[in-house]
């Protein structure tokens, strides 16, 4: 069995608990349990784990604010696990820094396969890359910098909203003083990084990687789950209000405006693209 790494369940419900664990250990992960909000966030910060699984309805606080408090200085995976249907209290989840939300009772086998989809996006890597000037954009340099070639004049209306930020470094984008790069999971604004969680950052690399072209809500879910876009692979309509949430979580960690955007302009009725 490969090893996985460490995971962090939070469920007062011995049954339940002992359930999470046991599907954690069969996908791979030593597993660390709690039974309330406090210690489920002391055993985050204690253990570093790759993914935590916590239920809302704790002893102590709910695990919404358990979530809030996590991703103070957590960007482990995080799914929340809770008898609630209510969609009010997913995207409250999601608000808190969800990557996802499965009501009970679920079936191990659904809890496997979410875990798998989310290992397949990487997590942050450290340390991040420095910024440095260069003319009319920022560009991050891991070695040492070299010119990056002008852009050509044949080059489309949609991809020259984007520029490689360093050449010969993959994964770089910059728009209007926002870079991103994939590789090192950094992105700044003006020099000044910005701290994205794990969802935000990739919705904001599909929407850099494809400039001006707009991308539907189900386009957007499809990409977190790591599928391509044209797999007919059915999205819910509770999937595409998530991205909504991510989208304008996403907006207020940039500083961004819906009404006058900057950076990500809302298409009504279609999806999302890049402004111009």
């Amino acid at each position: 069995m490969v090893e996985r790494g460490i995971a962090v369940v939070v469920e007062d419900d011995e049954d339940v608990r002992g359930i999470l664990e046991e599907v954690l250990r069969q996908s791979g992960f030593t597993v660390h349990t709690s039974s309330s909000g406090i210690e489920g966030v002391e055993a985050v910060r204690e253990h570093n784990p790759v993914i935590i699984i916590i239920d809302v309805g704790l002893p102590d606080y709910d695990g919404i604010e358990a979530c809030r408090r996590i991703r103070t200085f957590s960007d482990a995976y995080l799914i929340i696990v809770t008898g609630r249907v209510e969609e009010a209290d997913a995207l409250m989840g999601f608000e808190a820094g969800a990557d996802d939300y499965l009501t009970k009772p679920f079936r191990p086998r659904e809890l496997r396969a979410r875990i798998t989809a989310m290992l397949r996006r990487p997590r942050s890597l450290s340390p991040k890359p420095s910024l440095i000037s260069a003319g009319t954009g920022y560009r991050l340099h891991p070695e040492p910098l070299t010119a990056a070639p002008p852009t050509s004049p044949s080059v489309s209306s949609a991809e020259s909203q984007l520029s490689p930020l360093t050449e010969g470094v993959s994964g770089g984008f910059e728009h209007k003083g926002l870079t991103l790069h994939e590789g090192f999971r950094a992105a700044a604004i003006n020099g000044v990084p910005v701290d994205l969680t794990r969802t935000q950052f990739d919705l904001l690399l599909v929407l850099m990687e494809n400039g001006r072209v707009v991308q539907t809500k189900a386009d957007l879910v499809r990409r977190l789950r790591n599928e391509p876009f044209n797999t007919g692979s059915y999205v819910s309509t509770s999937e595409e209000r998530a991205v909504e949430v991510h989208l304008g979580n996403l907006r207020k960690r940039l500083g961004d405006s819906s009404r006058s955007p900057r950076w990500v302009e809302t298409v009504r009725g279609v999806g999302y693209r890049l402004t111009p």
